[in-house]
């Protein structure tokens, strides 16, 4: 498949033109025009990149790539080492980073929706709202959410002991609290935790769990490769790179 080809149906797709982003969407380093092999992760790391090279990827494709408003612009240490290992082996990097949270099927968002077995009832932008079939235990859904992405997730006690309805954004989304109380939840679930968020989730009587930004970013780049799988018959691999925060 050609790669142009390939990057403007992702960009349709993800409809990447809807968001204001810290970092360029599709395309950030070209390699070769024709694509077959992918491999896709959350991050890509020195790790992922050699990853790649060594299963002849012609591309990955990941949601946190480079070229972020915040960081230096120079190209030197660990920036010009994976830069010139993608270059050097003509490997294209594709990264889609809020147009992968948002998606209402393939994004971050829904897959932690459907893992979890809640109903969406809202999306607001990044932050997904759904209520379960009926009131569950705190410390069940715990226990699933820790289960699902395998790791144990912080949890900042403020709530009831049973929940109804739940709110969550995944990765660094702690700020969203506030919209999580505003709309009602039993729970709110993030990748990261911030000092304040404490306060909040005592205060507004409101359960926070600090699930992982690497855990909670895990599912979407994965069904998006899935999909080009089974849309474009090519040969796409999840390659996971642990990452504990």
């Amino acid at each position: 498949m050609q790669r142009d080809e390939l990057i403007a149906y992702i960009d349709t797709l993800l409809e990447v033109d809807a968001y204001k982003d810290y970092a360029p969407n599709g395309l950030q380093v070209e390699g070769r025009a024709e694509i077959k092999k992918i491999v896709t992760g959350v991050t890509a790391c020195q790790a992922l990149i050699d990853a790649a090279i060594e299963k002849q990827a012609d591309a990955i494709l990941v949601h946190h790539g480079y070229f972020w408003k915040s960081e230096p612009q120079q190209i030197i240490g660990f920036k010009q080492k994976r830069i010139k290992s993608l270059l050097q082996n003509d490997i294209n990097l594709l990264g889609y980073h809020l147009p992968l949270d948002g998606h209402p099927e393939l994004g971050n968002n829904a897959q932690l929706g459907k893992l979890w077995e809640i109903e969406v009832i809202e999306q607001d932008g990044l932050l997904f709202t759904g209520k379960f079939k009926a009131p569950v235990a705190v410390e069940e859904f715990y226990a699933k959410v820790a289960s699902t992405l395998k790791r144990e997730p912080l949890w900042l006690k403020g709530g009831a002991e049973m929940i109804s309805q739940i709110s969550w954004c995944s990765g660094g989304a702690q700020g969203y609290i506030d919209r999580a109380i505003d709309k009602g939840s039993d729970l709110y679930i993030s990748g990261e935790v911030s000092e304040q968020t404490t306060h909040l989730a005592r205060e507004c009587r409101i359960h926070y769990f600090a699930a992982g930004h690497h855990a909670t970013e895990t599912h979407g780049v994965y069904a998006l490769g899935e999909h080009l799988k089974e849309k474009f018959a090519l040969d796409v691999e999840f390659i996971d790179i642990p990452n504990p925060v």
